[in-house]
C-alpha cells in the first residue's frame, strides 16, 4: 500500500502525518506537492493540518483550487482512501468533497488541548480497528473546528451513519458533537482531531494509531491480504 500525504503552502503537520505511517504502518509514503497532476500510484491520501495559504479569505478556500485537489476529487471517486485532518478536513468540505462547513470556534479562541471522542461508527475503513462507542483520546489544536451543516444535510449524515466520531466534551460548538464525518461511500473521512500526533505513548496517547492500521487492513482485506494487528 502506498500513501501520499499532501504538502500546501501553509501546511504544517505534513510531517507528522509521514512519520505516524512510517511509525505505525511502515508502508511507502511520499509528500506530494500542491502543484501535483497524477495521484494515481497512491492508494491512501492524507490531506494535513496547518494554515494552508495563510488561511486566507477563510480555511481552505483557496487550497481546493489547487491542481493536485481535481486528483484528490478523481481518487475519491475510484474508491481510495482520503483523510483530511484538521486544516485537511477543511478543504475537503470547500472542494465539496465532504458536505457542511467548519466555523469560528464558539469561544473564539484557539484550542489546543488533547480532547476524548467516541468512536460513533467503527464500519469505515478508517476505524475498522476501533470498538463501536469507544472513548479514545486525541488532541485538537484548531480555531476554526466548529461544524456547522443545515438540518437537513445533518439527518442525512444520521440516516446515513456518515458520523464517524463525536466529542465527549465539545471544545468548539460543533452541531450535535460532531468530531468528525465521511462520504456516503465511506471512504472520505474529515476529522478535526490530529490522530498523527497520537500514535505513541510518549506523546501522551497512542490512541490515533490504530486509525492507520485501520487503514492498511481495510485496503489489504480489499486486496485479500493478510491483516496487521
Amino acid at each position: 500500500m502506498k500513501f501520499a500525504v499532501l504538502v500546501f503552502p501553509g501546511s504544517n503537520c505534513d510531517i507528522d502525518c509521514y512519520k505516524a505511517v512510517e511509525d505505525t504502518v511502515g508502508e511507502p509514503v511520499d509528500y506530494v506537492w500542491h502543484t501535483a497532476t497524477d495521484l494515481s500510484p497512491y492508494d491512501c491520501i492524507l490531506v494535513p493540518g496547518g494554515f494552508s495559504y495563510g488561511d486566507y479569505l477563510r480555511c481552505g478556500a483557496i487550497s481546493r483550487f489547487a491542481p493536485v485537489m481535481k486528483e484528490v476529487a478523481k481518487a475519491a471517486a475510484e474508491g481510495k482512501y482520503i483523510l483530511g485532518i484538521c486544516n485537511g478536513f477543511q478543504i475537503l468540505t470547500e472542494a465539496g468533497l465532504l458536505p457542511g462547513a467548519l466555523r469560528r470556534n464558539l469561544s473564539m479562541k484557539f484550542r489546543c488541548h488533547d480532547t476524548v471522542l467516541k468512536v460513533a461508527n467503527n464500519q469505515t475503513p478508517f476505524t475498522k480497528d476501533y470498538a463501536a462507542g469507544e472513548e479514545i483520546v486525541i488532541p485538537i489544536a484548531h480555531g476554526e473546528g466548529n461544524y456547522y451543516c443545515d438540518d437537513e444535510t445533518l439527518a442525512r449524515l444520521q440516516a446515513n451513519n456518515q458520523i464517524v466520531f463525536t466529542y465527549r466534551d465539545n471544545p468548539n460548538g460543533s452541531v450535535t458533537d460532531i468530531a468528525g464525518i465521511c462520504n456516503e461511500q465511506g471512504n472520505v473521512l474529515g476529522m478535526m482531531p490530529h490522530p498523527e500526533r497520537a500514535v505513541d505513548a510518549l506523546l501522551g496517547t497512542d490512541d490515533g494509531k490504530r486509525m492507520f492500521t485501520s487503514i492498511l487492513n481495510a485496503w489489504r482485506d480489499r486486496h485479500g491480504a493478510a491483516s496487521v494487528r
